[in-house]
């Protein structure tokens, strides 16, 4: 059941983004844009793309780097027993390659970005969301190799490679009675042995949760699997799902005995915190359904010092004010609850969610009647005009299926 027309928040929204035509049908506004231009893009995202392939060089750098510290460690109990058992595991191939996480962690979401542009028919859409996983890779990437280099610690079959030998009065023994030694009593592969100080944090868990934690957050944004009507089940699967496949992917280090478990939750700090600054650095919102769909604006950059506005009465920043004109890039990929028609859900918001001072906004989806500035912002990163007043208290708009 649909609620009745009244000078309402969604009802005047509706008003401002609909047109009559002669045919008494109703048609909804579109913005007057300049066409994409990758040339103009390439000028505003360009330095950060040679930020992230500078970065990116300099983390594997790191990455073939020996590691920093010489690490001193315990062998045997004066009864001969095995001081850290839990580093005395055999060598074991290792179930997911590093190289084979990485591809899972760029691949997977690219292909479902690509996917989501059947509808939204947006390549700043395409362009920009991949850019901000990159972000949230190459960032946590490097993050984790220089604490594996500086830092690290023993991987579970550091015992294994490193093959030691004690013999009375070697090299490698230090500490308080020569209890301690260092890797010269190391006798393995040398490479094998960098490699098992270097276990914390772990590169797969890492990888896995920038990626794939990016994906959900764009799952729910597109799908709005939280937001301001029940969607179907699959959309709550499908947020999941990539969940699932990082802590798969974490979780299986522990049955080759690659690493240890806080090697993993330590790599899931670091990819989850740089999934979530770069969604939100490229997105108005993480969480808020009204706006987490929507592209935040780019107009200048250090190969593009001029203001780039490429719709009238544009704004450089995104205003949260809801915009009445819509493209179908201005709209997330679902059709579900208010936004089949104009992104009606927009107008709307439960306490909690994001609420912006000076523009009339309240919290709880409540709008104050106050005029707005001219300068809005469309959902494809650049500003438009919502100066409509919008009255308080909008009603529960109908719903309606995919």
């Amino acid at each position: 059941m649909t609620a009745p027309r009244d000078s309402t928040a969604a009802e005047k929204l509706r008003d401002d983004r609909s047109i009559g035509t002669h045919d008494g049908t109703v048609q909804y506004r579109t913005a007057v844009r300049a066409p994409f231009r990758f040339g103009k893009w390439a000028l505003l995202h360009g330095f950060d793309l040679l930020t992230m392939a500078v970065l990116g060089a300099i983390a594997l750098g790191v990455y073939f780097a020996k590691p920093a510290p010489k690490r001193s460690f315990p062998l045997y109990n004066v009864d001969g027993s095995v001081v850290w058992p839990q580093f005395a595991y055999p060598l074991r191939k290792e179930i997911l390659p590093i190289w084979a996480c990485a591809l899972i962690a760029f691949f997977v979401p690219f292909v479902f970005i690509v996917l989501f542009q059947i509808r939204r028919r947006s390549v700043d859409d395409l362009l920009t969301s991949t850019v901000g996983l990159l972000k949230s890779l190459i960032t946590a990437a490097t993050f984790q190799v220089f604490i594996k280099w500086l830092i690290g610690g023993l991987r579970p079959h550091f015992y294994a490679v490193c093959q030691p030998n004690v013999s009375q009065g070697g090299l490698g023994w230090n500490g308080f009675n020569n209890l301690m030694f260092n890797r010269d009593i190391c006798t393995g592969d040398p490479d094998q042995i960098d490699d098992a100080l270097e276990s914390m944090p772990s590169g797969h868990a890492t990888a896995a949760w920038a990626g794939l934690l990016y994906l959900s957050l764009y799952f729910n944004a597109q799908l709005k699997v939280i937001s301001a009507h029940n969607p179907a089940y699959w959309k709550m699967i499908l947020f999941f799902a990539p969940l699932l496949g990082a802590t798969l992917i974490s979780g299986a280090l522990t049955i080759d005995a690659y690493h240890n478990w806080y090697d993993l939750v330590v790599g899931g700090i670091i990819g989850s915190t740089c999934a979530l600054v770069a969604f939100r650095q490229t997105f108005a919102s993480v969480f808020d359904f009204r706006f987490n769909h929507i592209l935040l604006p780019r107009a200048t950059s250090l190969f593009h010092r001029q203001l780039y506005l490429p719709l009238s009465a544009g704004s450089p920043y995104y205003s949260y004010a809801p915009s009445p004109r819509f493209e179908s890039h201005d709209l997330p990929f679902t059709r579900e609850g208010g936004w089949s028609e104009a992104g009606l859900e927009q107008a709307t918001g439960a306490p909690g969610d994001a609420t912006v001072l000076g523009t009339g906004i309240q919290g709880g989806g409540n709008f104050s009647s106050k005029p707005r500035s001219s300068f809005g912002h469309q959902a494809n990163g650049n500003g438009i005009g919502a100066g409509s007043p919008i009255g308080n208290n909008p009603p529960a708009v109908g719903h309606q299926a995919v």
